[in-house]
């Protein structure tokens, strides 16, 4: 199965620690990096698409986040 998570953040360091977390962790990058103004907070946000292969099948109770 191939996983697919969107990573979003604040435009902070604690963004590009997510996104090196889940690279150490095996998901690539997919696609380019997404960067827009949130006019609740007042802030900009980061988004970066990453995928993993793992085995098994697709479930929608799968935790993403734990592959």
């Amino acid at each position: 199965m191939r996983a697919y998570r969107l990573l979003t953040e604040e435009d902070t360091s604690a963004f590009c620690h997510k996104v090196s977390a889940a690279l150490d962790g095996g998901w690539e990058l997919f696609g380019n990096p997404a960067y827009a103004y949130d006019p609740k907070t007042g802030k900009m946000r980061c988004a970066q698409a990453v995928i993993k292969d793992v085995p098994g099948d697709y479930a929608p109770h799968l935790n993403l986040g734990e592959l």
